[in-house]
């Protein structure tokens, strides 16, 4: 009889009035790899970290080993045997392989650690992750793929039961991924309950044998792996039929609880007259207009890009016309945004030329590229966007101050009235110009650093955008929406975004690029532009590699 490592039922889990986990199910037994898909936003974070104790569900229950538990903390999550391999790995570079395995858990004897038990206990779990490195290296000298090989040795000293492994190939090369595809099956033979999270249907292929598909934090798709195509699995992805209930693959029938979407409506979105439930009751719902038809006709180009080359991507063509929003999509580590850091100048080009309307320009820094109005808003808004402790307005405006200066002194009244109508621009709720930028939501957040080069102290030729609306609720993330629209429209700003949420791309471009192993393989545009096109695309196993790509 197979013993079930893991069994997940009902799980709830709600942010702000925003459901992000909606009855999932979920059981993997002893020795089974089930991989776990869906786009952004689809809870897959969510779903991981109520089981590692992050957050506590609302409702449902997690059973280990054949304990339930309504909910976890952290420690308990360990104890129980759930081990959880991030993509940002929490090994620590200054420690040894052995210090790191036993960090937390120290072998001691006399008081003190046994170093020479440590090791001798580490180079046998590094023997059976087939790991190449010493227990006696430094982690800051091995490369991407021994450090992950170290964590899941770590997860094996705490007698793991069930090891999930988010998105672990992201940044490891075509050998390295190799070689982890072997550990994982060497690991399904040692009797782990491993869940798999990525987006790459190639390893989904080659490892699971059962998959889970979530939607809007649902299961809308779960089976065994056997006999199920690459086609079913994006169309589950994408929230198509994929076969029906009599295909090799059982659909939940969960997906028909979904509400409609209406043309460019964003997950979840509210119709007219409806209640967002990001808005609490008695809350006033900002007016915010449907996303309009794409513009067929873009201006004369405003971005252009040829031949550009940089590390990991090239050559890039591209070019982005007066009024027109071009998406990038492409899955984690396919150069995205590696383009638009070089764009910015965050990245050297080592080829290539960039012109904005008639002028060429070689942006060495992000000052560069300023000058010659490009900005970008990035996609880790906490680290590389805002100063959390510094108050709402000169967040925004920032690089404004001194334009607005008078003689070398602040003009705070200027400030505060651009800050002011910047804040009606965008919907920053609440409008408080001295409130610490750490203290808003995440939505709000974002509008800061978007409206810091949009507001009327500012003048963007080119407006780049990495992940514009991750992690933000809905109700943010169409105001978001209606502020890049009006840009387009209304100032002639040439907006390139990176996405890999099928549902924004089509929701805000007017035509996207396909982005694979650092090139643009691809273009999608007018009718052709939906989820599952561009699901399609991007799983599309004969795109060409880029030169020196990782």
């Amino acid at each position: 009889m197979t013993t079930t490592n893991l069994r997940i039922r009902g799980l709830t889990k709600s942010f702000g009035g925003v459901r992000a986990l909606d009855g999932v199910d979920l059981t993997v037994p002893a020795g089974q790899v089930h991989a776990l898909l869906g786009h952004n936003g689809a809870g897959k974070s969510t779903l991981i970290k109520c089981l590692g104790g992050a957050f506590p569900p609302d409702a449902g229950t997690i059973e280990v080993g054949g304990t339930s538990y309504t909910r976890l903390t952290p420690r308990e999550s360990i104890a129980a045997g759930v081990a959880i391999i991030f993509q940002t790995l929490s090994v620590i570079d200054a420690l040894t392989v052995a210090e790191n395995i036993f960090l937390g858990q120290e072998w001691t004897r006399h008081g003190r650690i046994d170093r020479r038990v440590q090791e001798e206990v580490a180079a046998g779990l590094l023997e059976r992750v087939a790991a190449s490195c010493s227990p006696r290296d430094r982690v800051a000298e091995l490369p991407m793929a021994q450090r992950q090989l170290v964590e899941i040795a770590k997860a094996l000293s705490r007698s793991a039961s069930v090891l999930v492994l988010d998105e672990p190939t992201a940044a490891l090369s075509g050998t390295e991924t190799d070689a982890l595809a072997a550990r994982v099956e060497d690991l399904r033979t040692q009797g782990l309950a491993i869940v798999y999270v990525t987006h790459l249907l190639a390893e989904v292929e080659r490892l699971a044998d059962a998959v889970t598909v979530l939607r809007d934090g649902r299961v809308a798709h779960q089976g065994t792996a056997a006999g199920q195509t690459r086609g079913d699995l994006v169309a589950a992805i994408a929230g198509s039929p994929a076969g029906g209930a009599d295909g090799p693959h059982r659909a939940t029938g969960k997906e028909d609880r979904k509400p409609a979407r209406g043309p460019g409506q964003s997950r979840r979105a509210p119709g007219r007259g409806e209640r967002d439930p990001a808005y609490p009751s008695g809350t006033d719902i900002p007016d915010i207009p449907d996303i309009p038809e794409p513009r067929r006709m873009p201006g004369a180009p405003r971005l252009a890009i040829e031949a550009l080359r940089g590390p990991g991507f090239g050559p890039v063509d591209l070019t982005v016309g007066e009024g027109e929003r071009v998406g990038l999509f492409g899955l984690i580590g396919s150069g995205r945004t590696r383009i638009l850091e070089t764009l910015y100048g965050r990245r050297r080009a080592t080829a290539g030329t960039i012109r904005v309307g008639d002028r060429a320009v070689a942006p060495a820094r992000p000052a560069d590229a300023l000058g010659a109005g490009i900005a970008l808003v990035p996609a880790d808004r906490r680290a590389q966007g805002l100063f959390p402790s510094l108050g709402a307005q000169d967040n925004a405006l920032l690089p404004s101050i001194r334009p607005l200066s008078r003689y070398g002194v602040r003009a705070l009244r200027g400030e505060r009235r651009v800050f002011d109508a910047l804040t009606t621009a965008v919907g920053l709720r609440p409008a408080r110009p001295g409130l610490a930028a750490g203290a808003f939501s995440g939505g709000n957040q974002q509008k800061l650093v978007l409206g810091r080069w949009i507001n009327e102290a500012r003048h963007v030729e080119v407006l780049l955008l990495d992940e514009p609306t991750q992690g933000v609720d809905v109700g943010a993330r169409q105001e978001i929406y209606r502020v890049v629209n009006g840009l387009a429209a209304e100032r002639g700003t040439a907006v390139l975004f990176a996405s890999s949420d099928p549902e924004e791309i089509v929701a805000l471009a007017d035509r996207c690029l396909i982005v694979a192993r650092g090139r643009v393989v691809g273009e999608l545009s007018g009718t052709e532009l939906t989820e599952q096109a561009l699901l399609s695309a991007v799983h599309d196993p004969d795109s060409p590699p880029a030169e020196g790509a990782a």
